[in-house]
């Protein structure tokens, strides 16, 4: 028997300036069921969620929810207030929390005035602990935020938002910082809460999840609801299928003998403001035609990691070696020269000169190259028609190769760092989140260059928080908690994950 209606989405619309960001969504959510909302970069799911929740008003449409009887009424739209009166409540991929205020406080802003707070906060907590008892969300409420792992944090956001009694939770890659077993646990929570009638919208990107925890899966594409169906009658080739508009080939990847070595950290040490922002002695060794990952929860030294073997940060102790090569000074021109290729994390601010144009920026790193300039001036046009070739090679889309590189979205930002990668052949690559912001098409062709890469002699050292996307392209994986680096025994999900909580295995 079918649950009652608990939300209708009817015919969201909403316009950014020329960018159709929704176009005439409609969306069911019923008592007790949970929907994974999917689709590509920019297909629109944040924007329908942060209208459900009154951060944006939509251009047209409308949005019913069910009251405490079961009663649609009509919500009020573009008020955050008004969403929260009506038991919506939403937990954002990054969290808004007050690190220097205890849990139970964070759950008690807002929802409590400041002359209230502390004559009733015996009674909110006793008011929390139920909800703990009664959902397996379990938090320290005494201890600062500051001090709680981001597994806790991520409980302490859902709770905030059971405690002003939501009846719909929004989640928006409620597992992008979790470990493998913290997102398991994050659903049986999430399980235990249905049965007691809560209603779950979640936005993410990993299908196992969606297949594992989901009852019903709706796809956005371009701004559009291209598709709706039962989980159960879903796999992951279907799912790929509906998001991206076709099939999404198996990417091959053939065994290959390990050849000589291409970069080694010896006892590397970076001493950061915290345990989080450091390295401890590392030691790492990679070489040619070999593809190693580093899995960690986000924050455990990895930025530390890239900025060392990018030049952006010298290291307090050890040693690093290119090749027979060890370096002494730390620049990029010192590791470009060496014959490393950096895919950086943050793509806007490392990876590119906003203002440059986009061809410029497609030869930034080979200025010294005769094909780019003949005695100190620059051959516009060989560059001109180099960028329009790595366009067309790379996908790269936006107004044009001579407009301003900050013009391009995040996604074609990305395609031209890794197109001015992939094009100098270096002999190791630094790929640090290379598929962030991707489409599932774009990603696919990202994890391709990777293999061709390590296929023509290249070492490849992948930094990612995707643990799915690590254990299909590494040859071996690396954990990294708290600054320190530490083998893998085998590729086993379970047993990096607890590695990456730091618990022995």
């Amino acid at each position: 028997m079918s649950q009652p209606r608990v939300l209708n989405l009817n015919a969201m619309s909403k316009r950014f300036g020329s960018v159709v960001a929704n176009d005439a969504v409609s969306i069911e959510l019923n008592r007790g069921e949970v929907l994974a909302l999917l689709g590509e970069n920019g297909a629109g799911k944040t924007t329908l969620m942060n209208m459900l929740f009154g951060h944006y008003l939509p251009d047209s449409g409308s949005i019913e929810v069910a009251d405490a009887d079961g009663k649609m009424q009509p919500l009020t739209l573009g008020h955050p207030q008004a969403a929260l009166e009506a038991g919506i409540g939403m937990v954002h991929q990054h969290f808004t929390l007050a690190e220097n205020l205890t849990a139970l406080d964070n759950i008690l802003l807002g929802a409590e005035s400041l002359f209230s707070w502390r004559h009733k906060r015996r009674e909110a907590k006793k008011k929390v602990a139920a909800i703990m008892a009664r959902t397996g969300l379990l938090a320290p409420l005494d201890e600062k935020v500051g001090q709680l792992t981001v597994g806790e944090r991520q409980r302490v956001e859902i709770l905030k938002a059971l405690y002003h009694d939501a009846r719909i939770l929004v989640l928006d890659e409620p597992t992008a910082v979790l470990t493998p077993q913290e997102a398991d646990t994050l659903f049986e929570n999430i399980g235990a809460m249905t049965k007691d009638g809560l209603s779950v919208i979640f936005i993410s990107h990993k299908l196992r999840e969606v297949l594992a925890f989901s009852q019903r899966i709706v796809v956005l594409r371009h701004g559009k609801k291209v598709g709706e169906i039962a989980t159960d009658d879903a796999d992951q080739q279907v799912i790929a299928r509906m998001m991206v508009g076709e099939d999404t080939p198996a990417i091959p990847r053939e065994m290959l003998k390990p050849g000589a070595p291409v970069l080694a950290l010896k006892s590397l040490t970076v001493k950061g403001r915290s345990a989080r922002t450091s390295l401890h002695a590392a030691d790492l060794l990679i070489r040619a035609h070999e593809v190693v990952g580093i899995a960690g929860v986000s924050g455990n030294g990895q930025t530390a990691l890239a900025r060392v073997i990018s030049g952006l940060e010298a290291p307090d102790g050890g040693e690093m070696w290119v090749g027979d090569t060890r370096i002494l000074r730390f620049t990029p021109p010192v590791m470009q020269e060496a014959g490393i290729g950096r895919i950086p994390e943050d793509r806007h601010h490392d990876g590119v000169i906003g203002e440059m144009s986009v061809a410029e920026n497609l030869v930034i790193e080979r200025l010294g190259d005769p094909l780019v300039q003949n005695h100190g001036f620059l051959r516009q046009k060989e560059i001109l028609t180099h960028a329009e070739e790595l366009s067309r090679t790379y996908d790269i889309r936006g107004p044009g190769i001579e407009a301003e590189a900050r013009l391009l979205s995040g996604g074609n930002i990305q395609k031209l760092i890794l197109a001015r990668v992939f094009e100098g052949q270096p002999q190791f690559i630094l790929a640090n989140q290379p598929t962030r912001g991707l489409d599932m098409g774009a990603a696919g062709e990202v994890a391709r260059r990777l293999l061709e890469a390590r296929t023509r002699g290249a070492g490849v050292l992948l930094i990612s928080e995707d643990l799915d996307e690590i254990l299909a392209l590494s040859d071996r994986v690396m954990v990294i908690h708290d600054g320190r680096l530490s083998a893998a025994p085998d590729k086993d999900r379970a047993k990096i994950g607890l590695m990456m909580a730091g618990e022995p295995v």
